[in-house]
């Protein structure tokens, strides 16, 4: 049997995770069809689109959560670029919502990362063979919020008020964007950026970027498109 050597690019902002990683996938190249070839690693949005630019990897390994910036961002300005590899979603989240919006946003599959020493091979030869990998617990939830997408339109909650401008600092938000990036739509400062995520974050008693996106997908703040 031909062995088919993969160019992959790692992006998350866990080291050891990196690490971890890059040990699973040598134990794959000793072993099935694929050899696997590390051409870079990358821990943030940035990083990785540099990365990514430089090395042209037939594979990105992804995760969805970096620092401050959100890993949807990357697929959406990877998608910008024409990038022409394939993007697999190794994250910790399990919201519908998120799976959702990364699967529109580009990425081949998705994969919880409890589940990647039994799924990750399984889950790149799929997306190799130019098919879509989503796990059964991943796929019903997919195709649940998919449903509901296209079925119902979001309506605002009547129970979380936000100003004007915090309603397009979270729209930005869940397309994607980072804080310089809005500051830039909005010509506005990052710094001002950062309170409006404050407060936004406040009002919808949460602590972090996905979880404000998952509120406000859920409660109709803001669209998905």
């Amino acid at each position: 049997m031909e062995i088919q050597l993969v160019s992959i690019v790692i992006v998350d902002d866990d080291l050891r995770f990196r690490q971890g990683l890059r040990t699973v996938l040598d134990f794959y190249s000793d072993r099935e069809e694929f050899r696997f070839q590390i051409v870079g690693e990358a821990a943030s949005v940035e990083q990785a689109l540099k990365v990514i630019r430089e090395q042209h990897p037939a594979l990105v390994l992804l995760d969805l959560e970096l620092g401050n910036s959100d890993g949807i961002a990357a697929l959406n300005r990877l998608q910008e670029q024409g990038f022409q590899g394939k993007v697999l979603i190794l994250s910790a989240h399990h919201e519908d919502e998120i799976v959702f919006r990364a699967m529109q946003a580009g990425a081949r599959g998705y994969l919880f990362k409890e589940r990647l020493a039994k799924q990750l091979y399984e889950a790149i030869a799929t997306i190799l063979k130019d098919e879509i990998y989503l796990a059964p617990e991943v796929a019903t939830g997919f195709f649940r919020i998919f449903h509901f997408y296209k079925g119902y339109s979001l309506s605002g909650s009547p129970t979380i008020h936000l100003t004007q401008r915090e309603r397009e600092v979270l729209q930005w938000l869940v397309k994607g964007a980072s804080n310089e990036e809005i500051a830039g739509h909005l010509y506005v400062t990052v710094a001002t950026v950062k309170a409006h995520l404050t407060a936004i974050f406040e009002k919808l008693g949460v602590k972090s970027r996905t979880q404000a996106i998952v509120k406000a997908l859920k409660g109709g703040l803001v669209s998905s498109s």
